[in-house]
């Protein structure tokens, strides 16, 4: 069976560690590798080896780091098939779904491709006499991520791509549940001609964790996660001085006003709701009709919808949907479930129980439909992360804008509508941190920033875009004279513009 080795400065390393744990295929059940928990003594060697890498990489030209990154964009896509087929096996999401992960991410090495640019100043001439003022934007040093199991491609490349070609070093300590893609991007990115140590690639649990965020050598710590650990992510990191973005967890809702399309918002809503299993961020996970008869009309439309759901595994490539990705997350998926009944909301499909031929072992929950579903109810509460569609009923467009305010999370949101006013309000008015008008899942492109609000995002800054490009540099400003145009004599005023 495979080891998943680490990556320290430029080379592939076998950790010594004891604790280890396996990787599944979650279409199948099976381990398909192991993986070592790396010790502390390992991150540190890591953090180490980006340290050693910072002074040669930080003083390499802005248009050499872009080189790198043009050519690395170059090999992602030559190498896509190869990089999904990772993806899907350890993750379980369909190859097409993979393929769109890793599009994603390929746009943000794309982006950081323009770092030229995106790194330039300002300048003043005669701020006053004789003197001139500009602003330069510089590395941090050396900077960490630590990314989820659900977009195991992507969410790296969210941070990494971006952070060292402002000029910082990287350490990435990614999910344990799907190794195999970051280490496969990691090792194309050497390719692309990285120095070593740049980039590090380190696996392991709480301790590594830790580690990062107590290193006093890493300034800045990017996560992606549940809320419950971003908000730890946060105050740990923050304790230790560093600068951190921490991406949480979401519950997002989908309004549907009465005169929208209701064949066009139910697939909608089954692409957002059971697209990559539920396993996203930005999934829909909450429907919200406005008024019974729009209700009845959507439940009417999704039901057949969500019993046809092609459900396999990668291979099959009529499949919409894949495994869950750990036989835990899925026990969990089934107890939310078992929870929502209990608690009295209508099940309309029920996705427990599914077993696909031949695949009997592999973690799977078919597609799941609540109707009647009430906000205190703990399938709407919490984030399920998984095929879960819950319709809550509004009596009012106010009502169904209430129900999103009253929630803690604020990630993405969206609105199905012909009406150009409403769609207007909405987007003014919602107080959530990514807005979709007849769009489901309003993830930004790259040159725009990613980021929720209120207990979706814990820090001051979004994640990839211009915002990645702050949070990964720091400002300086520096205002110069020069001895010709220095008058003789102490001045003891602050100085003004007189």
């Amino acid at each position: 069976m495979q080891t998943i080795q680490n990556a320290i400065g430029g080379k592939l390393v076998t950790s010594t560690s004891p604790r280890t744990q396996p990787v599944f295929n979650p279409a199948t059940g099976e381990a398909t590798a192991t993986l070592p928990l790396s010790s502390v003594d390992e991150v540190n060697a890591a953090v180490a080896a980006a340290r050693k890498a910072l002074p040669g990489w930080a003083a390499t030209t802005p248009m050499k780091r872009a080189r790198v990154m043009f050519k690395f964009k170059e090999l992602l896509e030559k190498h896509a098939d190869e990089l999904a087929e990772l993806i899907s096996r350890e993750h379980g999401k369909v190859h097409d779904d993979a393929l769109g992960e890793l599009a994603r991410g390929i746009d943000c090495v794309d982006f950081a491709c323009g770092v030229p640019q995106l790194l330039k100043g300002e300048f003043s001439r005669n701020v006053g006499p004789n003197i001139d003022s500009y602003s330069d934007r510089q590395p941090l040093g050396v900077v960490a991520g630590i990314t989820p199991f659900n977009f195991p491609a992507m969410v790296p490349m969210w941070m990494y791509p971006l952070a060292i070609a402002c000029g910082n070093t990287f350490v990435l300590k990614p999910s344990e549940r799907d190794p195999s893609a970051p280490m496969f991007a990691w090792q194309l990115l050497m390719d692309a001609g990285l120095p070593d140590g740049v980039l590090n690639v380190v696996h392991g649990d709480k301790e590594a964790v830790d580690t990062i965020l107590d290193h006093p050598d890493i300034k800045a710590v990017s996560f992606v996660g549940s809320t419950p650990i971003a908000e730890y992510v946060y105050r740990r990191g923050t304790q230790a001085g560093k600068r951190v973005q921490a991406l949480g967890g979401a519950k997002n809702h989908m309004i549907v006003l009465p005169d929208a399309d209701m064949d066009q918002a139910a697939d909608a809503l089954m692409g957002a709701g059971y697209g990559s299993a539920g396993e996203r961020c930005m999934a829909i996970s909450v429907a919200v009709p406005v008024g019974d008869k729009t209700a009845d009309a959507l439940i009417a439309r999704l039901k057949p919808r969500v019993e046809a759901l092609k459900i396999g595994p990668a291979t099959d490539k009529d499949a919409q949907m894949g495994p869950i990705v750990s036989k835990a997350q899925r026990d969990k998926i089934v107890g939310y479930i078992d929870a929502g009944v209990e608690a009295g909301a209508e099940l309309v499909v029920d996705g427990r129980g599914f077993k696909l031929q031949g695949y009997e072992n592999g973690f799977f929950v078919g597609g799941t439909l609540f109707d009647h579903v009430k906000p205190d109810m703990k399938i709407y509460r919490e984030e399920i992360f998984g095929p879960v569609l819950s319709v809550v009923r509004a009596q009012s467009y106010q009502d169904a804008v209430d129900l999103i305010h009253g929630h803690e999370y604020a990630n993405g949101t969206a609105i199905f509508t012909r009406d150009g006013d409403a769609a207007r309000d909405f987007a003014d008015k919602i107080e959530v941190g990514m807005v979709g008008i007849n769009v489901p899942i309003p993830v930004p492109v790259a040159y725009h920033s990613f980021g929720g609000w209120k207990r979706s995002i814990f820090g001051d800054h979004g994640i990839y875009g211009p915002e990645g490009v702050h949070f990964y540099t720091r400002l300086k400003t520096v205002t110069t004279r020069w001895p010709a145009g220095i008058k003789s004599g102490a001045e003891f005023s602050f100085p003004s513009q007189k």
